[in-house]
């Protein structure tokens, strides 16, 4: 995706405003909302610069893409240029980093950072590893790049300051995907630009980047421990290479003056949270460090213990992941590093029903996990809380480490990388659960996602069957409306999700496969758990390439109103008890988890016909839209 495409000699052409109303208007369509002035005000005075030496370098049919969408996840590049190597015939491509700056230096106490002289609040991400990570991920995810290392190199270019003024941004640049250029280097610039491009058109070389074969997201899933352990499995961006080199630092800082500090990652769904978990959990495997990788989720450390831990000759490593609850009887600074991931999972205290009375504590298990480690790193979304018995939120790490005079550092994730980095999405599942006071907006696929509405839940199952044929993973979820009833003495799951005519076994509650059903740890990863419906408990934590939800009977839609109904939910841990308001909000972040699971596509049915039709004209008919498959790579 992008949000303009015109030729070197096409932008030339056009004026300041004319490049700011094109692109604001492209990259509206792309996000389904407006962007800051100061963004906007940036296209209409770096553009033109571009444009200006493309045309003195004698490249003015080079193909340029503007506000480029970097495939996977909702980055955007300022402009991609696409033309043919001089050298290889073959295509290059350039990203183009565009800085208005004219001042900047390195800030030594803030990796990553830059202090910026006359801009609003000063700090910002170095552009240098911004422009490194976007050539990255664009290597990994597009074929067309996969064999030929010539083809994709990065620049950032200041074309307001002097080289002097921003000596800094000089250090350690990638040569290859960071080169800079200051307004003091116009000339090396357009030189640099002829050595990467010649002078005839760019289409067909910008048609083979946008048409690429596009390989799908790794999931931290599929990766074994040595490989984690091994070397960097992911390209982070922006916000999480912020987090990853804020916990490494807080890390050895804590080593080297044994003073407790506690490190905090905020992020919505598929904002990259796990990947910095799994990036740091190598890095301090590789740097010496005693760590510990610990969930709330017993589904997902069994996942990882199974598939990430599972080889033979990596039982030892089975050790690394453990549960939140696994820390009661722990010293103080027991390990150097304790990762919680999907720490909104947090419970008020450890002991759960099956705890024996005489091991009961009233220890708060927040003081637990930080008293276990000398340098606690928290990774939590606020908006994934879905029982009144977990409390992981920032606000809450935040007071407890108050009281204890301990010291916290935050780092709040913005990317999208799941839902195929389409920020459209993200917006249009908050808009119609109104979880925002923007109004839901009729969907339209947008490139990177698909949205489609069935007719019905086996419409829904015979597509998502479909889909799995053309190499496709795809899951089917629900709210948790239906009984979940015991096995009978046949052997098989009871088919508890009734709707109409249609049926469906919850997933298997069992850890051992039952019935030709998977344990239910594995019901996300393994291909037999498209025959049963997963609920908010199995799917948590989880990501797959199609995503089937049903809505059910606890939501509601009537006379432009959407409700809950906590009487219509089966699940124990939201009691009948709960205050409206208080249900109202577990129920609504159940559904937006569910909504957020899929890479590439979802297919919603709702059960109540209020809500259903309330749909109908805010999604595009599966019967009537076929959904389009991406063609991908298998490698």
């Amino acid at each position: 995706m992008y949000a303009l495409r015109l030729s070197a000699r096409e932008l030339h052409s056009l004026s300041a405003s004319e490049i700011e109303e094109k692109t604001f208007e492209g990259v509206k369509r792309m996000l389904r909302r407006s962007t800051a002035v100061a963004e906007s005000r940036s296209w209409a005075n770096s553009l033109p610069v571009l444009a200006d030496d493309l045309i003195r370098a004698g490249l003015d049919q080079i193909e340029v893409l503007i506000e480029y969408s970097i495939p996977g996840n909702s980055e955007r590049a300022d402009a991609v240029l696409a033309g043919t190597h001089p050298s290889t015939g073959k295509d290059s491509f350039l990203v183009v980093e565009l800085k208005q700056w004219r001042e900047a230096r390195l800030l030594p106490d803030h990796p990553g950072k830059v202090d910026v002289t006359g801009v609003p609040g000063r700090k910002r991400d170095h552009p240098g590893p911004q422009v490194e990570g976007y050539c990255g991920h664009m290597r990994e995810k597009l074929a067309c790049l996969h064999e030929d290392s010539e083809a994709l190199r990065g620049v950032l270019y200041l074309h307001n300051a002097l080289r002097e003024q921003v000596e800094d941004l000089y250090k350690n640049a990638d040569q290859r995907y960071g080169m800079v250029f200051s307004s003091s280097e116009r000339n090396q610039f357009t030189s640099y630009l002829r050595s990467r491009f010649t002078p005839a058109s760019g289409a067909a070389s910008a048609d083979r980047l946008l048409g690429s074969m596009v390989r799908p997201t790794r999931s931290t899933t599929q990766l074994s421990a040595r490989q984690i352990a091994r070397r960097s499995q992911f390209n982070l961006l922006r916000e999480q290479e912020e987090a990853y080199l804020l916990a490494l630092r807080t890390a050895e800082e804590a080593r080297a003056d044994d003073h407790k500090r506690i490190v905090v990652v905020t992020g919505g769904p598929g904002s990259g949270k796990s990947a910095v978990a799994v990036e740091l959990l190598g890095a301090f495997m590789r740097g010496g460090y005693n760590v510990r990788h610990a969930t709330g989720s017993s589904a997902f450390t069994e996942t990882l213990r199974s598939v990430v831990a599972g080889g033979p000759e990596q039982k030892g490593l089975r050790d690394v992941f453990g549960y939140f609850s696994g820390y009661t009887t722990a010293r103080r600074n027991d390990v150097d590093v304790l990762i919680c991931d999907e720490a909104h999972r947090l419970r008020e205290k450890s002991d759960s029903w099956t705890t024996r009375k005489n091991l009961r504590s009233d220890r708060p298990q927040i003081e637990e996990l930080v008293n276990a480690a000398r340098v606690p790193v928290f990774l939590l979304d606020d908006h994934q809380v879905i029982r009144p018995t977990e409390i992981g939120s920032f606000e809450e790490i935040q007071r407890y480490a108050k009281q204890r005079g301990i010291e916290v550092r935050h780092v709040q994730l913005n990317g999208l990388f799941r839902s195929g980095g389409s920020v459209a999405y993200d917006a249009w599942v908050k808009g119609v659960l109104r979880m925002v006071e923007a109004e839901p907006f009729v969907w339209e696929d947008d490139g990177a996602f698909s949205l489609r509405l069935a007719d019905s839940p086996s419409e829904m199952e015979q597509c998502l069957r479909e889909l799995t044929e053309r190499k496709r993973s795809a899951r089917l979820t629900a709210g948790y409306c239906w009984s979940w009833t015991q096995p009978g003495d046949d052997g098989l799951l009871p088919s508890d999700v009734r709707i109409g005519d249609w049926s469906m076994p919850w997933n298997n509650k069992q850890d051992k496969a039952f019935g030709g059903a998977p344990p239910r740890a594995l019901w996300a990863t393994d291909p037999r758990g498209l025959d049963q419906v997963g609920c908010i408990y199995t799917a948590q934590g989880f990501e797959y390439d199609w995503a089937g939800i049903i809505l059910g009977p606890d939501l509601k839609f009537h006379e432009g109103v959407l409700t809950t109904d906590n009487r219509k939910n089966k699940d124990r841990n939201l009691p009948q008890r709960l205050p409206a308001e208080e249900s109202d909000t577990y129920i609504r972040n159940i559904y937006k988890v569910l909504l957020t699971r899929a890479m590439e596509g979802a297919i919603v049915y709702a059960v109540d016909p209020g809500l259903q039709k309330h749909l109908t004209g805010l999604v595009p008919s599966l019967r009537n839209a076929p959904v389009h498959v991406p063609v991908r790579s298998q490698g």
